[in-house]
């Protein structure tokens, strides 16, 4: 069963000279998931994020344009950063994407990152 999310995404390209920030963790209209997108959007490279997944112990399925990985909970990453947990519990979601973002080296979220000047 294919779960939509109903965040608004910005068809801006990803660029290298904005900081990528995952700004929300939000459920989706379904209520079964959430859903976090990188503001401004993230090119992802899905190889070395499945390598890096699988030297984790971590089970991947490699769907081309988006891995799922066997996590504590079911987890989709797209290649353009969006990412989503099949999970109703919201602090289980943030554990889980705390641990999506350690592994594969995503960005911080919004209330994590450093202020603009610092680092």
């Amino acid at each position: 069963m294919s779960t939509r999310c109903s965040t608004t995404y910005s068809d801006t390209p990803p660029s290298s000279d904005l900081p990528v920030t995952y700004y929300t963790l939000a459920l989706c209209a379904s209520k079964g998931a959430f859903e976090a997108v990188p503001r401004p959007k993230l090119a992802v490279d899905l190889g070395a994020a499945k390598a890096r997944l699988t030297a984790a112990g971590i089970g991947v399925t490699d769907a081309r344009v988006m891995l799922i990985a066997a996590m504590e909970r079911e987890v989709t990453l797209s290649r353009d950063g969006r990412v989503l947990i099949k999970s109703r519990d919201a602090a289980e979601a943030e554990r889980v994407f705390a641990e999506l973002r350690r592994v594969v080296g995503l960005p911080d979220t919004a209330e994590k990152s450093s202020p603009a000047g610092e680092g």
